[in-house]
């Protein structure tokens, strides 16, 4: 599936490819530790310049529904990406 919880991510978060797929204000405000800030319009637009086929990528949003939109095309793509649940306001909730 597409999906991955902020606490399965929690678990990985060291050693996952995270992208953030907001704007570089709001990446450069605050944003997942270890993440990668590549703005939606950019990666949807070139995806092949930022993404490996071979590899697993954690997208993110604010909420979470803008990334699993990104999923989708990405995956229908060929990339293997999965979207974290709730996006940067449920990893910031989590405690």
């Amino acid at each position: 599936m597409f999906n991955i919880s902020i606490r399965d991510l929690k678990k990985i978060v060291h050693t996952a490819s995270i992208i953030d797929i907001r704007s570089i204000a709001s990446y450069n405000n605050n944003h997942i530790p270890g993440s990668k800030n590549i703005p939606f319009e950019v990666l949807i637009s070139k995806p092949d310049k930022y993404l490996n086929k071979s590899d697993i990528y954690y997208i993110y949003c604010q909420k979470g529904h803008k990334s699993l939109k990104v999923c989708q095309i990405l995956n229908s793509l060929g990339y293997s990406t999965k979207n974290i649940i709730g996006g940067y306001e449920a990893w910031i909730l989590d405690k």
